[in-house]
């Protein structure tokens, strides 16, 4: 269960949001502005809110009245941004390895092949990100942040750099991990269609606040 309950300014705008989510994929949905990516941001410990409290399953990662405020390194929190970020220099299983080594992890070869053929990355291992495609890109990102084993996944717009043809190849490896994977998620979209399609849970997002939460009924319809 994930709970946040947060204010912060940032210039002259203001993030004020409460809400508790018990979901396997917790949707944050907004228009650009609507302050989601900075959410995320104080959720994984990259931005301190000015108050309030983060807790998943009841460890409280955040907070302000206590004095608590574990880093980032720590939360246990995988992040896939929008971009995927790779290192160039390194081959698709080196970047799958790096989150593993950086949490000082033991080797889990069950998991390894798991997350592999889950995402059907085990033929890219020896490829350098420069040659493979957007969505090949985003699969081995994903893999990457599972492989450090988190407790919970942030996905900042993972489909937003990509056109139709490569969100539609990616957006059926979302479900399954959904399904799957069984690694809590919030997902960070401003398209409809793709949170109808992975979210259990939706808080919608307008100026900073809380406009609704629910299922994805609160969605706005397609017109």
């Amino acid at each position: 269960m994930l709970r946040v309950d947060v204010a912060k300014k940032l210039g002259d705008f203001s993030i004020d949001v409460a809400f508790t989510s018990a979901g396997q994929v917790t949707g944050l949905f907004g228009s650009s502005g609507a302050g989601k990516t900075s959410l995320v941001s104080m959720i994984a410990g990259l931005v301190e809110p000015d108050r309030g409290t983060i807790a998943i399953n009841g460890d409280v990662l955040f907070d302000r009245a206590a004095g608590t405020a574990i880093p980032p390194h720590r939360r246990r929190i995988g992040y896939v941004f929008q971009d995927a970020r790779l290192f160039p220099h390194l081959n698709v299983g080196q970047n799958l390895d790096y989150g593993r080594r950086m949490n000082r992890l033991a080797r889990d070869a069950v998991q390894e092949t798991r997350i592999t053929e889950l995402l059907d990355i085990g033929d890219l291992l020896k490829r350098r990100p420069g040659g493979l495609s957007g969505g090949e890109r985003q699969r081995v990102a994903l893999g990457r942040a599972l492989l450090s084993r988190p407790r919970l996944l942030l996905l900042d717009e993972p489909l937003g750099a990509l056109d139709d043809e490569r969100k539609a190849e990616i957006l059926p490896y979302l479900v399954r991990l959904r399904d799957e994977a069984d690694v809590p998620m919030v997902y960070v979209s401003h398209d409809a269609d793709e949170m109808r399609q992975l979210a259990t849970n939706v808080v919608l997002l307008k100026r900073g606040r809380v406009a609704a939460f629910g299922g994805v009924e609160v969605l706005p319809r397609a017109t």
